[in-house]
Parts: structure tokens; sequence; C-alpha cells
């Protein structure tokens, strides 16, 4: 599906008219980045030996040369979901150093245009008439499009069939193909197909309405006591010198606050929800007890 709006992805958010810009101009950092798009639950090495996911090592000014990380929610999920299948972690929260967040996106209920279903109660309703019957997709086991069907599930004593793809891509596509009823994702993934007329928003799990989608309702407007975002920050490893992660933070800083980035966020049906280390810290361990709470109630999944 080729189409003039490309989706959020972390190259496009660190591409040259992005945050990389910054890396490179305010604070001297030079920055490769790699797409992980749709890679929900990609393990991280964070140790010497193997380079980390997501980005390549950067050069921080005089500081030499340092590895960042750039992840997302699934972050604390890939954790406990790690203890749930009783595998051995890749790595732990107390190996990574949270610099900045840049996004935190509520994500949404989205289903095909051409179904018969134009509000949530509309697709409630067909959900609690035939258990089972209705399907959603997702970016795999445990991902950020897993985890908030599964809450919605709970919330609504509901029952709809899980299915797993390979990525975010590979689920959108199913979705716009009729292979699946519904998924949860980040509006930015879907809002060209949304402003095609190929797929409709029901609803979102965040406060209040979205300046993207002024016309849906969050759930908690819906009387679902639901909420979930899906968010992206800049990690480094915890021994990564104070000096460097300073200079990290006032090139993600200035990233935020430029016109140019934030255009193209807007472009794509986003924005910059920036926070720094100190409150990304809190939020980061936050979200993690929540995921884990979460990926405990959905239990083992082979």
């Amino acid at each position: 599906v080729q189409d003039s709006v490309a989706p959020v992805t972390n190259a496009s958010l660190l591409g040259s008219e992005g945050l990389a810009s910054y890396f490179r101009s305010a604070v001297q950092v030079t920055l490769v980045a790699k797409d992980a798009c749709g890679v929900q639950g990609t393990t991280l090495a964070v140790d010497d030996a193997a380079p980390l996911a997501y980005a390549d090592p950067v050069q921080v000014g005089s500081e030499g040369s340092h590895r960042i990380v750039f992840h997302s929610t699934d972050l604390g999920g890939n954790v406990e979901a790690d203890k749930v299948l009783k595998r051995a972690p890749m790595f732990t929260l107390d190996q990574l150093k949270p610099v900045a967040r840049f996004t935190a996106d509520p994500t949404a209920l989205v289903v095909r245009a051409d179904s018969p279903w134009k509000t949530y109660k509309d697709f409630m309703a067909a959900v609690k008439a035939k258990p089972g019957t209705i399907t959603f997709g997702s970016s795999g086991n445990y991902g950020t499009m897993h985890v908030p069907m599964e809450q919605l599930k709970v919330a609504t004593n509901s029952f709809m069939l899980h299915v797993p793809y390979t990525g975010a891509g590979p689920a959108v596509l199913a979705l716009l193909g009729g292979q699946i009823d519904a998924l949860s994702t980040g509006p930015s993934s879907v809002m060209q197909h949304v402003r095609a007329g190929k797929l409709r928003v029901l609803a979102h799990w965040g406060e209040g309405r979205l300046a993207a989608l002024p016309e849906v309702p969050s759930f908690k407007e819906l009387g679902v006591p639901i909420s979930y975002s899906q968010w992206a920050g800049l990690f480094v490893p915890a021994a990564t010198p104070e000096a460097v992660v300073t200079k990290l933070r006032q090139a993600a800083k200035a990233a935020s606050e430029d016109a140019r980035a934030k255009q193209a966020l807007a472009a794509a049906g986003t924005s910059f929800q920036y926070q720094d280390a100190p409150e990304f810290e809190r939020f980061v361990q936050a979200d993690a007890r929540s995921m884990a709470a979460l990926v405990q109630r959905i239990g083992r999944l082979d």
C-alpha cells in the first residue's frame, strides 16, 4: 500500500528533518539511525560485546563514542514477558538510563470504514453478541498493539480473538485487506488511511480529545476506565558518563523545540510530548510497573 504520508517511525523521527539535525548541530553529536518501526519486542544487548538495537554508536562532541538507544513503550513489557515465558532476559531496566521522552501517543481503536460499526457502541455490541468472532490484529504478543486490546477486553468483560502479526505494518495491511476486524495503534500509523476514507477511528486510550482526531471520544469519556500510550524516548547504558548524558539532554530538548520537527510530526498526526531526564525516569518506572501487571494478566502466550 503506497501512500503520500508515511507513518512516523524511529527513522523518520531521527531523520534529516527530525531529531538528528540537532544531534549534529546543537551539541556536535553524530547519529546514524536505524528504522525499527514495527519491530515490537526487539531485544537489546547492553554489554560492550554487542551493539544496541535501534542505533549505532554516536560521537558526542569531545566526549568520544557512546551508544544510545531509541526505544518505545514495550521496554517494560519485554522484561516482564521474559519472566512469564521463563526465558533468559536480554536486558533489565537498571542497565539503561533515561535521557528524554519525545512522544507519547494514545493508541486508537480502528476499524475499516466500510465496516458496520460507526461508533464504539456499535462495535462493542457486536463483540458482546458473538464472543470470539470479532478479531483484532497486533504487531505481536505483549506488544504495544496487543496490550491495550487486552485492557479493553478486561474492562468490558468481553472476548475478541487476537491475531498477532510480525509488525505494525503487516497488522495495518491485514485490517485494510479484511483479514481482521480491528486493531489498536497510534494514530500516526493509520492517519493517512483515515484521511483517505479507508479506516475509521472509534475511540482512543488517551485523555480528552486529540488534536488530530477531535471528533473521536476517549474510552474514559465513554465510561471505560482505561488508558495507554505508545511512547518513544532516548536512553543510554547506565554507566554512560554524566557529561555525555548532559549533551544528549541538550540535543533532545533543542530537537523538541524545532519548528521543522514539530511540523513533520504534526503532518503525520502526532506531536512532541517532551520530558527531560528526571521526569522521564519517573514516567518509565511507572510505565514499567503498569506494563508488568498487564503482561502478568495476559499470561503465557507461545
